[in-house]
Formats: structure tokens, sequence, C-alpha cells
């Protein structure tokens, strides 16, 4: 696990968490939605935005909302192989299943339609009978499906 990484995520960490949104991994390159200006982050912004209106800072905003972005596997998966990439999306369904009993959200969203199966999984593990949906990944030519999946599931979240 990055210390870096999960340091920052932590700084973002809502005390009671209202929606979970789950990606695959914070990318090799150390920026990820919580550190720098990624794609996740400006079309999330641009999702919730359109939705409820701007904040005047985004993640504080995303915060309060109870909403909280963690990843199914605590290290970076985006320069691996596919077989591998599904090896540890496998191997890291324990580890999201204890945070997600640890979280206790009232709905978790998976950011990335392929790792939904791991998702549901882990959510089922812990014991978990929130809500669970999936959105298409804003990248690679995804944006405006990631766009309108958002636009009908946001005002569904739970939220502050």
């Amino acid at each position: 696990m990055d210390g870096r990484v999960e340091a920052v995520r932590a700084r973002y960490r809502p005390e009671r968490i209202t929606t979970l949104f789950v990606g695959e991994s914070a990318p090799h390159s150390g920026k990820f939605f919580y550190i720098g200006d990624t794609a996740m982050l400006r079309y999330m912004r641009r999702a919730v935005e359109r939705a409820l209106g701007e904040g005047d800072d985004f993640l504080e905003t995303f915060k309060a909302y109870g909403w909280y972005l963690d990843d199914l596997v605590l290290t970076p998966v985006n320069k691996l192989a596919k077989s591998e990439r599904k090896a540890k999306c496998l191997g890291a369904r324990n580890s999201l299943a204890d945070r997600i009993a640890e979280y206790k959200p009232e709905a978790i969203v998976s950011v990335l339609l392929f790792i939904k199966p791991f998702v549901d999984e882990a959510a089922r593990i812990a014991g978990s009978d929130a809500p669970r949906y999936a959105v298409p990944f804003p990248g690679m030519g995804q944006q405006a499906r990631f766009q309108a999946a958002m636009a009908s599931l946001i005002p569904k979240l739970p939220r502050f």
C-alpha cells in the first residue's frame, strides 16, 4: 500500500460514510482522485455539480456528503497485464470486505464495470445489505457514459 496515497485518502474520509465509491486502484503515477487533477476527479466533479450544484471545494463537499472513494486493490494495477490485474482484484476482496464492514456505507458504487463482481462479493462477505451500483470509469472514451450513469444515480445516493 502506498503510504502517501493512503495518508491523503484518510484526510478526506468522512466520520460516517453514506456512499462508498470503489475504484480499481490508485494509478501507478501516484496521482489519483484525492491527489492532483485527474480525469476521475474532473468528471466526478462535473457530474456532482450538474446534479447538486457547485461547492467551494469539491473534495470537501464530497466529504461533507459522507461520500468516500476507496479502492478495491491498494497497490497500483494499471500497468499490469489483464490476467495479473484480475488476480489482484480477486485477491483484494477480503481486504475490501473488512473495510466495508468497518465503513458500514448506505450505498456502494463501483467506478469501473469490470470490478463490480469483486466489489459485490466483498460487500456480501462483509454482510452489507447496502444497495450496489456500477458506473463506467470516466476514461478511454467512456466519459459520456460515466456522465449519463452518474446523472441518473446521484439523486439515489445517500448523502448528508
